[in-house]
């Protein structure tokens, strides 16, 4: 549980203010879901320095996008498991873009800006 308090505290504190994160619940990927919304799941652990870049592009992308509707999951690595499982996250530092429940992108370790900025505006349009 320390390690999924410490995830949500860097996650949390290193995104701007505009972006909606929140720690993954079954409850808020439903509720995401059954009202069409875009969203991120953000397959994260605090030791991993890829999962920390990411971070850091997420939170200039929501910097420069304050404008953006989508919301951000966090899954813990360490501690989320069976969500991990559910979605077929390979390893800390998955990205996966949603509109409802349809899977519009799947990264894996992926630390370049433009190609996560494509995906994040390609999911808006």
């Amino acid at each position: 549980m320390k390690t999924l308090l410490t995830a949500i505290t860097f996650v949390f504190f290193s995104l701007s203010a505009n972006a909606e994160k929140q720690p993954f619940t079954e409850t808020l990927y439903q509720q995401y879901q059954n009202n069409n919304e875009t969203f991120l799941i953000d397959v994260f652990a605090t030791w991993c320095p890829t999962c920390k870049k990411q971070s850091q592009i997420l939170n200039q992308y929501f910097k420069e996008h304050p404008e953006s509707s989508i919301k951000v999951l966090v899954v813990d690595y360490d501690d989320q498991k069976e969500w991990v499982t559910h979605f077929r996250a390979p390893r800390q530092s998955t990205l996966l873009i949603y509109k409802g429940t349809e899977q519009l992108w799947f990264s894996v370790a992926e630390t370049n800006k433009e190609k996560i900025f494509s995906a994040l505006n390609q999911a808006q349009e």
